[in-house]
């Protein structure tokens, strides 16, 4: 159960200019998983998540719904194994 796991997404729909980062961010510390946010050229946005599966999945279930302002149209999810590479939360740019 305590399995470490890792997601990488990319969410697609209204998802900048929403503060969709800086939710993710704030989301992603207080779930308790590390890895980081940002904003890719074509409009989307991209993440990566490590922790349990349990706080993953949680941070999957965030990104379908997203913050008040945005609309998630799409989530695209591949499974990593997890590195333990990070040691917070991060925006990138």
């Amino acid at each position: 159960m305590n399995e470490r796991v890792r997601a990488h997404v990319i969410v697609s729909g209204r998802v900048q200019g929403v503060f969709f980062r800086a939710e993710t961010r704030q989301a992603a510390r207080r779930i308790g998983v590390s890895g980081w946010v940002r904003n890719l050229p074509d409009g989307t946005v991209e993440a990566v998540f490590e922790g349990t599966r349990a706080q993953v999945d949680a941070m999957l279930d965030w990104c379908r719904q997203g913050p008040p302002t945005a609309r998630v149209d799409d989530l695209q999810v591949q499974e990593q194994a997890a590195t333990g590479a990070f040691s917070g939360f991060d925006v990138r740019y």
